[in-house]
């Protein structure tokens, strides 16, 4: 393919222009796309930057689509991911003319199961409530009528209903072949329409649960590629941590014990006193729960494996309980051909207790039984091998958990000779130093290119960090916080997004606002982060036009409402990650033992990415304008928060809340 081709294309008179109303050439994305069609010749990596309105989605779709290359897709988000097959991709196909075939595949977990669908239909107590009852029927319809069997075409049952994780299967779970319904499978209608067409778009999970599955010598997940584009590459390491760790919690243990006794009774009632076998499985677990009570009065009631207030204690509940799991699997091994539901059973059950026998190693004397004696003098082992475990205890659960301390290696590694690699976002770097992702990700030998946004940032938007504001380790900054906002939410006559630091602080400051509405008056629909999906919330938003919306964590990206909607957005605290995050600690304390800097080279970093994803929610279109106010005046006091407001787009900057009422009433009325 030529480049000329390329200048052809997005000119403003070419095929895009043509199909797309308001199409207007944009030479970073033309230049974004020319560098990935050089990437695609080389074989290499390329790490690109792109400003919000550079138009990334087609910059990387166009190449890919005259490249004549298997390609695949993976996004941040199964929102971007729906947006990228439903919409852009229709689009882009037609004003081509090209004929690609185009797939979507997600985790297992997104499509009705009909195997486990027909056994929730066949138990009555499994139903919790009225609602369950009313959505069961809508699954069931569903599953008969849908072609992807895919959760999210459902509207009447909500995303995040417990339901799903009955009608879905895992891996554990799964019978595979031996399923009834294999010839009917959603998943694998959409593991074979993903091997035959030229496109696939994936998400982030789903890619790093292939490379962790094909660490263990398993691969008919993904199929093979040439090209794999990241969007929101941004996103890669935090994905990539969770997935190449392990997790086991007490509701997967207590789901093990009544399945068990359940399978067994059914169809294997002779063979031994399942009711006692699953018993036996139920008390280990909820010993070794009882054990991890006090981790509840630590802060963010976590604990390394280091740290557990009670190790004796705890060591010798998790002893029982590996113990109880091992006779538990070998009965189960025994009768798994009987019945499908035997051998999913005992898979699962195996499957645990070998997540909880890695877990437990090396022991607290450093033994290691998974891994041969460290000779004498050798080195041990290194950040690529390190792991932290840490167990998470509160009212409802406990959960056992391990993560690598350093993803580079694993992921690195996992790009073929001949594959091209393209990991784009609008925030890979700080301050256009890409060091720290390259260091995340182990990729040294990638280009790294960077384009500005399009829009006039300076005209569009005012940063502001208030002058009167305390630190906010001040017990009442959250109060001071509101009294800054109240003025400009009153100015403001568009959409008002809060983003919060912690889920407290959403609630504190919810609170504080809806006193302070009721009491002067203000007639605005306030919305908080959980009294509905995220979703939900976000389409009541965009509808009020005037809502003012509390978030954390799940709002800070991925979120575009352009216009009036949203007009000013209010981040109160700087970013850095809780010092309670045990991966966190953990990568800290390697840092510093290795003479390094943890604050300038994590911490600082990943603060500086992370509030830029933040501001990033204000302007999304050239029409765009707003008002960014962070009120944490470290921003501007402290010597390092010239690199995070640096970092930030060029707004124009003031301390002055007249400035900014001034700024609103000018826009308002032009």
């Amino acid at each position: 393919m030529l480049l000329q081709e390329l200048s052809d294309i997005f000119s403003p008179d070419g095929p895009l222009a043509k199909a797309v109303p308001d199409y207007r050439p944009r030479q970073a994305q033309l230049e974004l796309a020319q560098a990935i069609e050089e990437a695609l010749q080389t074989h290499s990596t390329l790490i690109a930057e792109a400003g919000t309105g550079t138009g990334k989605t087609w910059a990387y779709l166009v190449p890919a689509f005259l490249s004549g290359r298997k390609v695949l897709v993976s996004t941040g988000t199964r929102t971007l991911q729906d947006q990228l097959f439903r919409r852009d991709l229709p689009r882009l196909r037609q004003a081509l003319a090209l004929p690609i075939t185009v797939a979507l595949l997600k985790g297992r977990g997104n499509y009705v199961c009909h195997y486990h669908l027909e056994r929730l239909q066949g138990d009555d107590r499994a139903l919790k409530s009225r609602a369950e009852i009313s959505q069961l029927r809508h699954i069931q319809v569903f599953a008969q009528q849908s072609r992807s069997g895919d959760r999210s075409d459902l509207a009447e049952v909500p995303e995040d209903a417990d339901i799903w994780n009955r009608v879905t299967s895992t891996r554990e779970n799964c019978l595979g072949q031996e399923c009834p319904h294999v010839r009917d499978c959603f998943v694998m209608k959409a593991r074979r329409q993903a091997q035959d067409a030229d496109l696939v778009v994936v998400n982030h999970a789903l890619f790093m649960a292939d490379l962790a599955l094909r660490e263990e010598g398993i691969t008919d997940l993904l199929p093979t590629v040439e090209l794999v584009v990241f969007d929101e590459a941004h996103q890669l390491p935090d994905v990539a941590t969770r997935f190449l760790g392990t997790s086991v919690s007490s509701h997967q243990l207590l789901d093990l014990a009544r399945a068990a006794e359940a399978a067994g009774l059914a169809h294997a009632r002779e063979s031994t006193n399942w009711s006692e076998a699953g018993k036996k499985i139920e008390h280990a677990a909820r010993q070794l729960r009882l054990a991890a009570a006090p981790i509840e009065k630590m802060p963010g009631r976590k604990a390394t494996f280091q740290a557990i207030p009670n190790p004796d204690e705890f060591d010798a509940a998790l002893s029982e309980l590996l113990d109880v799991l091992d006779k538990s699997s070998q009965l189960l091994s025994v009768v798994s051909e009987k019945h499908p539901d035997l051998a999913a059973v005992s898979k699962t059950c195996l499957d645990l207790r070998a997540r909880l026998y890695l877990w437990s190693q090396p022991d607290r004397q450093g033994g290691n039984t998974l891994k041969p004696p460290v000779a004498e003098g050798a080195q041990a082992a290194d950040e690529d091998q390190a792991a932290v475990r840490w167990v998470e205890h509160s009212l409802h659960h406990m959960r056992l958990h391990s993560a690598p301390l350093s993803v580079a290696r694993i992921f690195s590694r996992y790009r073929g000779k001949e594959q091209t690699w393209v990991l784009t976002s609008a925030t890979l770097s700080v301050h256009g130093d890409f060091n720290h992702f390259l260091r995340q990700l182990g990729l040294w030998d990638a280009k790294t290119l960077r384009w500005d946004s399009p829009f006039d940032y300076s005209a569009q938007g005012v940063l502001y960090v208030p002058k009167a504001l305390p630190l906010p380790s001040d017990r009442h900054f959250n109060e001071r916080f509101v009294d800054v906002l109240l003025p400009l939410i009153r100015a403001s006559a568009g959409g008002v997004l809060v983003l919060c630091t912690t889920l407290r602080a959403v609630d504190r400051i919810a609170e504080l606002l809806e006193e302070r509405f009721e009491d002067e008056d203000i007639d605005r629909p306030l919305l908080r982060q959980g009294e509905s999906s995220r979703r939900a919330l976000l389409e009541r938003f965009r509808a009020a036009n005037n809502a003012v919306l509390v978030g954390s964590a799940s709002f800070w990206e991925g979120i575009d409402v352009p216009g009036n909607a949203l007009t000013l957005v209010a981040i109160d605290k700087l970013p850095f990650a809780p010092p309670d995050d045990p991966v966190l600690e953990a990568r800290l304390t390697l840092c510093r033992s290795q003479g390094g800097n943890p604050f300038m080279e994590y911490q600082l970093p990943e603060a500086a990415i992370a509030l830029k994803q933040g501001a990033g929610r204000l302007i999304r279109s050239e029409g765009d304008w707003g008002v960014l106010v962070v009120g944490d005046t470290r921003i501007v006091e402290k010597p390092y928060g010239k690199l995070l407001w640096r970092g930030l787009p060029p707004f124009s900057r003031t301390r002055e809340p007249g400035q900014v009422v001034a700024f609103f009433e000018k826009k308002q009325a032009g």
